[in-house]
């Protein structure tokens, strides 16, 4: 399998970049600088990102349509206008805890926005993970340190999630109608090496591409679990990988200098920029949720 090519899309660096993502309707990225509550969003193609700050810490988009998209943000989900930027509480989740934020999120096939949370100083348990679809909010799981990985396999009918805190990396069977757990949570992967699991995509096949934390890594994961490929990340903090593009080939991985000390930030000077990661492959995009 031959090595992808790994360039440099944006050269601004996140403090905690996350939440990547490619919209169709725009042929933009986005990403978000979770510290700085900023939303960057920049043609595929090349040319000037647009940086929209948001006021409060967010990490997390799904598109709702031409016009509008939800956030995921400390206080819970907001309504942008695209156009106006500007944004409305929608449904809040956590509003009343100033000392959790949301981290991770993904849209599942069914249209059901899955979002984590976490606390703001990774305190342990602290975060949850919920299920938000057509005016229903539930709580799925709590007692998560840091929340992430949360994907889906093409047909729905499987969710993953992971707690960063534990390495552990879970599967739990889905409704494809809903995108709501019908089993128990069973272990999908136990990392054991240096680095962390962080944010994940599931791409055409049912594989599992996985950024490493501290590994300098992306990792990819048969639909058993099992690591089929590795690729060597140049920075050592990445942090959530998405397909982009019509043909859903390539990737975009966000990175972070979250928590670096000077020397390691200088041994590590694109910490915080986003990549692009160009393989010969399938990925896929999530659908617009459902409000």
């Amino acid at each position: 399998m031959d090595e992808p090519k790994i360039s440099i899309f944006h050269d601004v660096a996140c403090e905690l970049g996350e939440g990547p993502g490619y919209d169709p309707l725009t042929k933009n990225v986005w990403w978000f600088d979770i510290v700085s509550g900023r939303l960057f969003e920049k043609p595929l193609a090349g040319g000037k990102a647009e940086i929209h700050t948001l006021g409060q810490m967010a990490s997390a988009l799904a598109i709702i349509d031409e016009k509008r998209q939800l956030i995921a943000t400390e206080t819970g989900l907001f309504i942008r206008d695209r156009q106006t930027g500007h944004t409305t509480m929608h449904q809040p989740i956590e509003a009343e805890n100033p000392a959790t934020r949301s981290n991770d999120g993904r849209v599942h096939p069914a249209g059901a926005f899955w979002i984590g949370t976490m606390g703001k100083k990774c305190e342990m348990g602290a975060g949850s993970i919920y299920w938000y679809r057509q005016g229903e909010l539930r709580r799925l799981f709590s007692d998560i340190s840091i929340t992430n990985s949360i994907s889906f396999s093409p047909d729905g009918r499987i969710a993953y999630f992971a707690d960063t805190g534990k390495n552990i990396i879970w599967r739990v069977d889905t409704d494809p109608e809903t995108g709501l757990p019908i089993t128990e949570p069973a272990l999908f992967y136990q990392h054991k090496e240096k680095g962390g699991v962080d944010g994940s995509v599931v791409d055409g096949e049912g594989n599992l591409w996985n950024a490493c934390w501290g590994r300098s890594s992306v990792d990819v994961y048969s639909p058993a679990g099992k690591r089929i490929r590795s690729i060597a990340m140049p920075v050592r903090q990445p942090s959530c990988p998405a397909f982009v593009g019509v043909e859903t080939a390539n990737l975009i991985v966000t990175t972070a200098y979250h928590e670096m000390s000077e020397r390691v930030h200088r041994s590590d000077p694109d910490a915080g920029k986003t990549f692009l990661v160009e393989l010969a492959g399938k990925g896929r995009l999530d659908p617009p949720v459902r409000i």
